[in-house]
């Protein structure tokens, strides 16, 4: 029994050398959302920032309590608006995507999952609009919001301020 169970170790622990040396030597160092086109990147982070500066132009901060009977009418509103910020910037991206192959396909992706949120949000807004003030929800991908896709395709290229924003999150 015992020369079974030191046999059994032995092959484990090969088995998770192995897998260390493949991954540290042998693996793809790539990563799967980078694409080449770093200036194309650089430009899309700007545009995001102007558009994040709008939303920080939109907040309310007034108490709920003091908005009367039209405050949901007044809050889809401020989602419509907001949501225009992110829509005006994913046209202009489509209109000029970056210069590398890898680039064009993936980014085309990314604009795909930001068209999926835009109309979640746009749904949310339309609740709003007909008295249904439920918490936002996110179109799920394989479990996870789809703003988790779109952020780290943004993060893993460098452009935080095309993160999705946190602003019906809360």
């Amino acid at each position: 029994m015992r020369l079974f169970v030191r046999g059994l170790l032995v092959v484990v622990i090969a088995l998770i050398t192995s897998m260390w040396v493949y991954g540290l030597f042998f693996a793809s160092k790539q990563v799967v959302n980078k694409f080449e086109d770093t200036q194309w990147a650089v430009r899309a982070q700007a545009r995001c920032l102007i558009a994040e500066q709008q939303r920080i132009e939109l907040a309310d901060y007034r108490l709920v309590d003091n908005l009367g009977s039209d405050a949901i009418a007044q809050r889809a509103s401020l989602v419509d608006k907001a949501t225009d910020t992110i829509e005006s910037f994913v046209e202009e991206f489509r209109k000029s995507l970056p210069s590398d192959p890898k680039g064009i396909a993936i980014v085309t992706l990314w604009l795909d999952d930001y068209e999926i949120y835009i109309a979640d949000r746009r749904s949310f807004a339309d609740d709003l609009r007909n008295g249904i003030n439920l918490q936002f929800s996110e179109t799920p991908i394989k479990g996870l919001p789809i703003s988790e896709k779109i952020s780290t395709f943004a993060a893993d290229n460098r452009m935080s301020n095309c993160k999705p924003p946190l602003d019906l999150s809360i």
